[in-house]
């Protein structure tokens, strides 16, 4: 960095609170500088506390939940930074460069957006950049490790060739979008072009950085859109850095988060979100990699379960538990025969990459085409019972979800062993739900209620308890399995009258 842009960054507003530090730097004499700082996640929202304990048990670290719902926040030193790509509950991760607990904005548009130009040159860049640039080279490592993949080991820089947080400082960097307009982008003035094009004459040899900036806002208390915050805040970083404004083929990501009074800036460390990992053929209400992690890890298998997903769609949940839990047997079924072939070729496709990066392929996990109110299993022989039902609105109705639930809950108490077994049910039709369990005989206790976001609908995750009540036995059996008999009488009699 200059010492123009050093002595700015050391300069303090007296209208803005100091941020919170988020990096520290030690020195270890076997492998050099080691930096810590602080990495945001986002997770599926409402486990946030399942992924915090992730954190703390893959990283040893603690993690603290966000205000704003749906992000964790975690220490970590830069030669422990791969650990953080192995976590299985996060969708984006993200360095923090400053945050600020409870940023005073001023009244007027012009003066805030003022103040956040202003906050560009302040904000202590240097560690941040410095993780950017080891991620990328950890990227790039994994990269390299695929067998014929060489047009993009072509298109992708040796780590020999990442610059390094000092060189990157000097050089230019991004545009500006945002979720509210994606035609938001920072405006680049002809001086800034000018340098830009003398710093490519200058040293031709130097990857120029292309950026750009995201906001990310809510709170209704704010004077200015997404799309303003995200263009006058790009608009200072492209000047303070003179990086190159791009707003699709990015090399750094600037994320400027917003959440009432509360704002974090910081630098993405995943190109796109992890929660893409297992499947590569998607149905019309596939569930997200990380929310199956959460459900899974909300029933805890343990070593020999048998785990059955009776509505299994593509195959997301059973997929991630054979991946992440593989001590335990899992059974994918579903009615759709297309469901059951996207469920069969996405086991195909893990078991291909897991061969083509040597690991073994085998997976514990068998697919099966059933009715799901008359399962071809044994009763009680199942532990754990995990699946997303029809919400009624993208798959069947909430009509038929009246008639639907209080079969599929019946038949799954059925299978599940009594007094042990457990299930953990997504659905967003709340009220049909609330009904069925009551109308089970004591056959299920609901224990836990994790309320998450599902494509913008609210719904819920509800951990059932198998209660020891002998299946057939209870009131509610008794009365059903004599309307069942009486129905079946009466059309032999009818037969018989014809």
């Amino acid at each position: 960095m200059s010492s123009q842009a050093e002595e700015a960054a050391e300069q303090t507003a007296d209208t803005v609170e100091a941020p919170i530090s988020s990096s520290s730097t030690e020195t270890d004499p076997t492998s050099g500088t080691i930096i810590t700082v602080t990495v945001g996640a986002t997770v599926p929202t409402g486990f946030e506390h399942t992924a915090a304990e992730e954190v703390k048990e893959k990283i040893g670290v603690d993690a603290r939940v966000s205000k704003d719902r749906g992000r964790i926040y975690f220490p970590i030193t830069t030669d422990k930074l791969f650990q953080v790509h192995l976590l299985r509950s996060v969708d984006n991760l993200f360095v923090v460069v400053a945050e600020y607990d409870h940023y005073q904005f001023k009244e007027s548009k012009e003066e805030t957006l003022n103040e956040l130009q202003e906050l560009a040159s302040k904000l202590p860049w240097t560690n941040a950049l410095e993780v950017w640039r080891l991620n990328r080279t950890l990227k790039k490592k994994k990269g390299h490790r695929k067998a014929g993949n060489a047009t993009r080991a072509k298109s992708i820089a040796e780590p020999s060739e990442v610059p390094s947080a000092a060189e990157i400082e000097q050089h230019e960097l991004p545009q500006v979008t945002s979720p509210d307009d994606d035609d938001a982008k920072a405006e680049v003035t002809p001086d800034s072009e000018t340098r830009q094009q003398d710093l490519e004459d200058a040293a031709p040899e130097v990857k120029l950085i292309k950026f750009r900036v995201t906001c990310n806002r809510a709170g209704d208390k704010h004077s200015f859109s997404s799309n303003e915050a995200a263009r006058d805040f790009g608009g200072a970083v492209q000047e303070f850095f003179q990086w190159k404004a791009d707003m699709t083929k990015f090399d750094i990501e600037v994320l400027l988060n917003i959440h009432n009074d509360e704002v974090v800036i910081g630098i993405a460390l995943t190109e796109e979100s992890l929660h893409r990992r297992n499947i590569s053929h998607f149905g019309p209400t596939t569930l997200r990699s990380t929310l199956c992690y959460g459900m899974l890890r909300l029933c805890k298998p343990q070593e020999s379960d048998i785990i059955l997903d009776p509505m299994c769609g593509t195959g997301a949940i059973p997929l991630e538990g054979a991946i992440e839990f593989s001590e335990s047997f899992y059974i994918a079924g579903d009615n759709n025969d297309m469901a059951v072939n996207r469920t069969v070729n996405n086991i195909c496709h893990i078991q291909k990459r897991r061969a083509d990066k040597g690991s073994p392929s085998a997976l514990p996990i068998d697919t099966v085409q059933w009715d799901l109110s008359n399962l071809p299993i044994r009763t009680s022989s199942v532990d754990i019972i995990i699946t997303d039902m029809p919400f009624g609105k993208r798959m069947g109705s909430r009509k038929k979800n009246w008639d639907l639930y209080p079969s599929c809950l019946r038949e799954m108490a059925r299978v599940c062993r009594p007094g042990s077994g457990k299930a953990v049910l997504l659905t967003q039709d709340k009220k049909c739900f609330a009904k069925a369990i009551s109308r089970m005989g004591g056959l299920w206790r609901k224990l836990h209620t994790v309320w998450v976001n599902v494509g913008g609908l609210h719904a819920g995750v509800y951990l059932l308890k198998r209660t020891g009540a002998v299946f057939g036995q209870t009131s509610e059996d008794v009365h059903e399995s004599r309307g069942r008999g009486d129905a079946q009488k009466d059309e032999r009699d009818d037969k018989e009258l014809c």
